[in-house]
């Protein structure tokens, strides 16, 4: 494990998304893992308002991408693999050409592209304690 990141409400997603992207500056494939309503769109928000997204964040369940630009003019790609039922079904989609395009891609229910994420993919495990505290778990590769 690289880190492990107490989040203990909402509002402080844009101090650990912040943490996130500085301690890993490299990283540009993000897999968020964790239980419905874990807070895995919550701090893709943050991580894009980190990054200067201007434009209205939400999760694309439906649209399964949606494509977004940083303060500096960069796409990234906010993903939501949940409806997919077969690993096939990401090529319709060009999977590997945005993972390949080295733009940031921050990817909840990543479980059936995991085969095809790249051995350098940050892995975000974010669990909920009875309390509600969140902690974040972030680790390299395969979970």
């Amino acid at each position: 494990m690289l880190a492990s990141i107490t989040l203990r409400k909402p509002s402080d997603a844009e101090e650990v998304a912040a943490f996130i992207l500085q301690s890993h500056a490299e990283a540009r494939v993000f897999a968020f893992i964790g239980d419905l309503g874990a807070g895995k769109t919550t701090l893709i928000k943050a991580l894009c308002k980190v990054l200067g997204v201007a434009d209205q964040t939400s999760s694309p369940s439906f649209a399964i991408v949606n494509e977004y630009r940083t303060g500096v003019g960069d796409p990234l790609y906010h993903f939501d693999l949940y409806r997919l039922k077969a690993e096939e079904e990401l090529e319709g989609i060009g999977f590997d050409e945005y993972l390949d395009s080295g733009h940031f891609c921050f990817i909840e229910w990543p479980e059936l592209a995991e085969a095809q994420l790249p051995p350098d993919a940050l892995h975000v495990r974010i669990t909920v304690a009875t309390n509600g505290v969140r902690t974040i778990q972030l680790t390299k590769g395969s979970r």
